[in-house]
């Protein structure tokens, strides 16, 4: 993770076999960015021109940056990339044992550990680190940060379910374990009510929100501030944990292990 001289190429290699990551997690959970693999990686956008990309079906069907084609696997990586209109970046790692249901996408420096299933219809961005385990259910986006350099990307821990239609957003850490419900969106100034321990939960642009582990957190609403939205019955979108990780929500993800 230290040398920071790796450019081009060679950094894009070291993303892909996950000798370099955009963030790392120590011992005591806590994560660091390291600013400098995004800062590459935003040079070599700079500094690259835009060319033909084409494959044998349709040569010159495709435009994008020369350094940056889309990515093949062998049997010796493990991957498992079902046809049918799926995309991997170059410069982004997939673990032993992922699998990949078309049409889905993963970007630039983008992290997906091993066991990871990405749904159809699916959005890893730049820079998202996955956990090992997860399942990145159909629709689902898990956004990309670029910039600024030194901002926390997405993060979804071990273990995680993320469910249909939901979306994670501008550097939010959905720690192990934790269950995004179906169309929640969660950003990192969204509002968390945790039901469970009575508390409210939050972040802002420099310090995005926490998803604690083992939640289950589904869409809510709170009433609006205003006396105005108070008369219409308005409300505001935020986010509910009803509960934690238990081993009736284990059984309904259970099927998730057999369909891989």
């Amino acid at each position: 993770m230290s040398d920071e001289s790796l450019r081009g190429a060679a950094l894009l290699d070291a993303l892909e076999s996950g000798a370099v990551r955009v963030a790392t997690r120590g011992d005591d959970g806590a994560w660091t960015v390291h600013a400098w693999v995004k800062q590459a990686i935003l040079e070599l956008f700079r500094e690259s021109e835009i060319v033909d990309m084409g494959v044998e079906a349709a040569p010159g069907a495709f435009r994008d940056k020369a350094p940056l084609p889309v990515r093949r696997f062998d049997a010796a990586s493990g991957v498992r990339l079902v046809p049918g209109g799926s995309a991997v970046r170059r410069g982004a790692h997939l673990a032993p044992g992922v699998v990949c249901m078309p049409p889905m996408y993963v970007n630039v420096g983008a992290f997906v550990g091993a066991g990871t299933m990405i749904d159809s219809h699916a959005l890893v961005g730049s820079c998202a680190q996955v956990g090992a385990g997860v399942h990145v259910s159909a629709a689902a986006q898990l956004g990309g940060v670029l910039e600024p350099p030194g901002a926390r990307p997405v993060i979804v821990e071990d273990g995680c379910f993320v469910g249909g239609n939901s979306g994670v957003y501008e550097g939010v850490l959905v720690r192990a374990g934790a269950v995004i419900a179906a169309g929640v969106v969660l950003t990192a100034t969204t509002r968390v009510y945790d039901l469970v321990h009575e508390r409210e939960l939050g972040g802002t642009r420099e310090a995005p929100l926490e998803v604690p582990a083992g939640a289950v957190v589904v869409p809510g609403t709170r009433p609006a501030a205003s006396a105005w939205a108070r008369e219409r019955g308005l409300a505001a979108v935020c986010a509910l944990i009803t509960k934690y990780r238990d081993a009736r929500t284990d059984a309904a993800t259970a099927l998730e292990g057999a369909l891989r």
